[in-house]
């Protein structure tokens, strides 16, 4: 078997945390950020980020890899009953806190669980409490099975319906979680039977000398899973965050709880309890450096650690795209998340492949896969903010073979076609679907960005929302190619072998006895000079129009100096054109340009010396030139 190629070898990894740790470029390839780093030593317990970010490639990498002092339990949705902790409840308690009572029983158990077998470990005759915690379980094993698995998960909770017993702490009563009070030397409520087994957590903690030093660190991943986008979900979420953060304090540092949560969820939460998470919180941002280390890193685990980045990017890439360094052209088409990077990356090594390159990767294939890579973004998308957003999917076909670039006056021309029927279909988001509403969704998913200064702004850290005095958005370049938005207005372009005709016939007659040089005295001379003039007449008019939009002048004036050249070349008789023809076509591109920036409010309020009323005024002077307003020349 021959030896692979640089391109058959390279690889980036897989796209989920799971596999990617099974592979071994989670271990070889991960990049200990300061996210990463944060969570470790426990300062920041809230890790908060959008899907493909990277949450639970720190988690899972935590549950490999344990931090030396301590324990570590991963709990996913898949070891969780959703619908019984969703349908969980106590009379006379707010769902937050109930939900919150639930979590912190979950976590007692676990870490009982956890003690009683890392007491083993220190030999010797274990201390009372833990003696304690070791009977509790055995008392109760009936209902709590195997802490591994769902179904030992499903029995907690059957268990809270039930008699618990806390014989092994001295109460002699059975304790249930479902009732409001029972009787234990009077009445209590669930919280004080709960803190009976919290605190004998606490003691065997401090007994058996581990706290604070050795930690038993739970990690919670894979909320959405479990998350309806309704009160009984959000809820669910409340009462996991009051639970972390009652923990955090309860137990001395012996136990403390890490939750990986989607910014979507955490953001739609209101409780008031809500900035005790403040210093807790940890939004997951990558900056264009920290995703092309990562790149880096990837690449050289599986080609070697010898891969320089200018042979990843000179050699093994090709050194630019479209006119673009090929990184920065890489990083622009994604949303600023190692998922979509590593996805990218493989289909332009996959896609060389099957193009039969494997000694470097062509500047065709990676245009290509950006072809294909932005046809899975708009759908990843949509899935991705399914249940937030369920109207996401109606709203992408407003985008479709236009300008990549939106004002809030076009947007709201296109919502309007089709605004009954988007409160028809979704009658419970009508707050949402107005163009206010679907800019300010828009804009937070990613899909569109916003136009601040200088530069446009795509959602990041910190979320400063869409102001109303900002009017010009635009479609993020990662899903350009799947809608077919890639100029800023969707102009089609000027093209001379549509907008003149050539003859393919080898021209013969008068017109080959003329100086390479030479000029028309006649009509057809004068069609063509009144053509170039109107064209540089425009390109004038486009150095002052401050108030359009920079992309939209260039690509304007780029399709207006076509036109030009095409003129010049007529009138410099390198082929036979019908002229008339040709200014017509000319005049009616121009007619274009000034309506679609009409319709689109592409230029503010500029009035009479606007770009717009330019552009239809040499319009109209060139159809008269031809006769087809008056049936004259229009040259009198």
């Amino acid at each position: 078997m021959s030896e692979l190629s640089v391109v058959e070898r390279l690889y980036f990894g897989r796209d989920d945390a799971e596999r990617d740790l099974a592979d071994g470029l989670l271990r070889r390839g991960f990049k200990e950020t300061a996210a990463y780093n944060a969570v470790v030593t426990g300062r920041k317990t809230l890790v908060i980020g959008r899907k493909g970010v990277g949450k639970s490639a720190i988690c899972v990498r935590l549950a490999s890899e344990p931090v030396p002092a301590g324990g570590v339990e991963l709990v996913t949705a898949a070891d969780i009953a959703g619908e019984e902790l969703r349908a969980f409840e106590l009379t006379g308690l707010p769902g937050d806190h109930a939900k919150s009572l639930l979590w912190r029983y979950v976590f007692a158990v676990r870490a009982a669980q956890y003690l009683v077998g890392h007491a083993e470990q220190h030999g010797g005759k274990p201390p009372e409490a833990v003696k304690a915690l070791k009977a509790f379980i055995k008392a109760n094993r009936e209902l709590f099975g195997d802490p591994r698995t769902s179904i030992g998960f499903g029995r907690w909770l059957q268990g809270l319906s039930g008699a618990l017993s806390l014989e092994a702490f001295g109460v002699r009563a059975a304790v249930d979680f479902a009732q409001q009070a029972v009787a234990m030397e009077g009445d209590a409520r669930p919280a004080q039977r709960l803190r009976v087994l919290e605190d004998g957590v606490r003691l065997g903690f401090t007994e058996l000398g581990c706290a604070p030093a050795h930690t038993f660190v739970l990690l919670v991943d894979q909320l959405e899973q479990l998350w309806s986008a309704d009160l009984e979900s959000n809820s669910l979420v409340i009462g996991l965050l009051l639970a972390t953060w009652y923990i955090g304090s309860h137990y001395g540092g012996a136990v403390r709880c890490t939750v990986f949560l989607r910014s979507d969820i955490y953001d739609s939460l209101t409780f008031t309890e809500g900035d005790k998470f403040r210093s807790d919180e940890l939004r997951i941002d990558w900056t264009e450096s920290d995703l092309e280390d990562l790149a880096l890193r990837r690449a050289r685990a599986s080609v070697g650690s010898g891969l320089t980045a200018d042979r990843l990017w000179g050699e093994i890439f090709p050194r630019t795209v479209c006119g673009q360094s090929t990184l920065t052209y890489l990083l622009s088409h994604v949303l600023p998340r190692p998922r979509d990077l590593i996805q990218y990356l493989n289909e332009c090594q996959y896609t060389a492949i099957g193009n039969g390159n494997r000694d470097r990767i062509h500047e065709s294939d990676v245009q290509l896969a950006t072809q294909r890579f932005s046809q899975w973004k708009l759908k990843d998308l949509v899935q991705e903010y399914l249940v937030a957003h369920p109207f996401l999917e109606r709203l992408i076909p407003l985008f479709q073979n236009s300008g990549y670039l939106v004002t809030r006056a076009a947007l709201s021309h296109r919502v309007d076609l089709v605004v009954d029927a988007l409160h028809h279909e979704f009658p419970a988001y009508t707050g949402s679907l107005t163009p206010d509403g679907i800019v300010k969704t828009l804009y937070e998913v990613g899909f569109l960005g916003v136009r601040r200064g200088n530069g446009i702004v795509y959602v990041g850290i910190p979320l400063l929302p869409v102001q109303p005095h900002e009017d010009e958005f635009h479609l993020h370049p990662c899903f350009r190619e799947a809608l077919g938005a890639t100029s800023p207005t969707g102009l089609d372009l000027y093209d001379r072998r549509v907008a003149i005709s050539i003859r393919a016939q080898v021209v013969s007659g008068d017109v080959l006895n003329f100086a390479p040089h030479a000029t028309w005295a006649g009509r057809e001379h004068r069609l063509l000079e009144r053509l170039a003039r109107a064209c540089r007449s425009i390109l004038g008019h486009l150095v002052h129009a401050d108030t359009v939009p920079e992309e939209v002048r260039n690509e304007i004036r780029t399709q207006v100096r076509h036109i030009l050249d095409a003129a010049d070349r007529a009138h410099s008789a390198e082929a036979s054109v019908d002229e008339e023809q040709m200014v017509l076509e000319a005049a009616t591109y121009f007619h274009t340009i000034a309506a679609r920036l009409r319709r689109d409010g592409l230029e503010g309020d500029a009035g009479a010396d606007s770009l717009a009323a330019g552009l239809t005024a040499q319009s109209t002077r060139l159809v008269r030139a031809v006769g087809g307003g008056l049936g004259s020349s229009g040259e009198a």
